[in-house]
């Protein structure tokens, strides 16, 4: 007797399953790092994306893949670990997509040959284990570095900036990087570091404000009248509009008698004036505000010696406050002196073609702000994203306070160490440590092969150098000026050790989540279903006169019964499908 069907799915519903769907998940995260892969290092080299409105170049690999439209479901796990990476360090993340793809690769050969996925992932995260045991060893604090804390946060800034486009001017950037981030506070909010772009002139002649530096606002009349430099001077944020605005908008009023209207009139200005009076005695030379300042309060403030600025951008104005000790005001009543901030200088200064307001020598200075030049829009915010990574490098360091070795030198030992450690373990999960351990040298070998070095000599003398030197040879990596392998702790590369614990976790977690994926399900893509318009009730959709294509026929039908699809049935072919290739694909 036939049982009957049973049917769960919708129909057009795409299921796939079993090895080829595991194998094609593989695949697609191989495709996403192969884009990426030839970014890594010193020698990486960068990618142009065009969306059709802007060009980005940049060898960053969050900012790419950020930039790249993935839409197969596995190969998103990608940009997440990316992203992830870039949130908790800043830099590393073509680091993490390269070692989850690796990881990935070294597994499709276990899954082709039967393995059970849960038994690659079993072994996948009992290698992570002995690794993350590893690092406190491999590491070194700042109390053993010749120099102090300075000297190695600098170091570290400049590894950052290795790889980027900005490399060559290292050494002008890393003191002004460490002396941002050493500006904030216990708590090392980053969102207080400011970052302002100005086109035109050098990258050298970028500069670091410690304090606040924001482009002029929208001005009025009498601005130019306004004193525009002031040693120890008093500033009020406000919160306030300082504008003559008529009643009219905000209320009506009706009158009997024609001449009390101009005691309205009057009483508008005194409303208005009594405002700026009240800013004026209460001692200040500098008024800014988020709301307008308009030409009456511009005049006002600029003839009795005090600067003003309306429309103030929040995140320069809560850095304002946060350097001079200011808060904001959202009335103009019952204010103090206590209410005001101090600043050492403030000048309104010409970069390029822009003047900028800057605010130096604040006592109480917990915030910093890079102004950075350049030639071309690509080239300052390529600058502006290596400052960021430098940034987030620094603050990694500062909280950690250890640092590991760079150029692969890290990676090589771990990878040493785990197949020492994989001989101690029986069974299959031997092999999958193994194939771990061999995943982590990808990130020398890429390295050698983006500087266009023999990869395979460069890894075999690595392996030579930490298997015979205990002590020496952790540190040994790859040596990008003179072709070969060097004590890269000795050459100053040096990366935070939170980096790479982050780095081997997520690209560990991504892989054996999508080793652990059986089934991919895809729903079928609906006909979008109009809004119910207004009209008769109980009349449908394209029952009415003229509705749709046809009189009185829904929309489908009108269309042939398949949406789109049906109408194409007249061109002898799919539809539109037929103008998409090989089966509408």
């Amino acid at each position: 007797m036939m049982q009957p069907q049973i049917i769960l799915l919708k129909d057009g519903t795409d299921t796939s399953q079993g090895i080829g769907q595991l194998i094609s998940n593989i695949n697609a995260c191989q495709a996403v790092a192969d884009v990426v892969r030839s970014t890594l290092g010193p020698r990486g080299m960068d990618k142009l994306i065009h969306n059709g409105h802007k060009a980005t170049i940049s060898n960053d690999g969050a900012e790419i893949m950020a930039l790249l439209d993935i839409v197969h479901p596995a190969a998103k796990t990608m940009v997440d670990i990316a992203h992830s990476q870039d949130a908790m360090v800043g830099d590393g993340t073509t680091t993490v997509v390269l070692i989850a793809a690796e990881l990935m690769k070294n597994s499709k050969a276990f899954v082709e040959e039967g393995m059970h996925p849960m038994i690659i992932i079993q072994g996948y995260q009992l290698s992570q284990k002995f690794i993350l045991s590893q690092f406190q060893e491999l590491s070194v604090g700042t109390d053993l570095v010749g120099g102090g804390q300075r000297v190695m946060l600098e170091k570290c800034a400049g590894t950052s900036l290795n790889s980027k486009l900005i490399s060559a001017h290292k050494d002008f950037f890393s003191p002004m990087i460490v002396d941002a981030v050493s500006s904030l506070d216990g708590q090392m909010d980053l969102s207080l570091i400011g970052i302002k772009k100005v086109a035109g002139g050098s990258v050298t002649d970028s500069f670091l404000v410690k304090g606040v530096a924001f482009k002029k606002t929208f001005s009025y009349a009498g601005f130019e009248q306004m004193k525009k430099k002031f040693k120890d001077c008093k500033i009020l944020l406000l919160n306030v509009e300082l504008e003559l605005k008529s009643e009219k908008e905000n209320a009506e009023i009706r009158i009997s008698d024609p001449s009390k209207y101009q005691a309205f009139v009057d009483a508008e200005w005194d409303i208005i004036y009594h405002k700026l009076d009240l800013c004026v005695k209460l001692g200040a030379n500098v008024v800014l505000s988020r709301l307008p300042i308009g030409d009456l309060a511009t005049q006002y403030f600029a003839d009795r010696g005090l600067f003003c600025a309306g429309r103030v951008a929040d995140e320069d104005m809560i850095r304002v406050g946060r350097a001079t000790g200011g808060r904001v005001q959202t009335s103009v009543q019952n204010m103090t002196a206590g209410v005001l901030g101090e600043c050492g200088m403030f000048d309104e200064r010409q970069v390029g073609d822009e003047r900028y307001n800057v605010f130096e020598g604040c006592p109480k200075a917990k915030t910093a702000t890079f102004v950075l030049r350049g030639g071309t829009e690509q080239f300052i915010e390529e600058s502006e994203r290596s400052v960021h990574d430098a940034i987030c490098v620094v603050k990694r360091c500062i909280s950690s306070s250890r640092i590991v070795a760079g150029g692969g030198a890290i990676e090589m030992e771990l990878s040493m160490r785990l197949k020492d450690h994989a001989m101690t373990i029986e069974g299959k999960l031997q092999h999958v440590v193994k194939a771990f351990a061999k995943a982590l040298e990808i990130i020398p070998r890429q390295l050698s092969e983006n500087a266009g070095f023999d990869s395979t000599d460069i890894i075999n003398k690595l392996r030579n150098r930490h298997h015979k030197d205990k002590d020496l040879g952790k540190w040994y990596g790859v040596d990008i000026e003179k072709e070969g392998i060097c004590n890269t702790f000795e050459s100053f590369v040096w990366e935070p050790m939170m980096s790479k614990r982050n780095s081997i976790s997520s690209a560990t977690e991504a892989a054996c989540l999508v080793l652990s994926i059986d089934e991919t399900v895809k729903n079928p893509k609906h006909e979008a279903q109009p809004d119910k318009p207004a009209g008769r009730p109980g009349m449908a959709y394209g029952q009415g006169r003229g509705a749709g294509m046809g009189r009185g026929m829904p929309l489908s039908a009108a269309m042939g019964g398949k949406g789109i699809m049906g109408m194409g049935a007249g061109m002898q072919g799919k539809g539109l499908r037929a103008y998409k290739g090989k089966g509408g694909r």
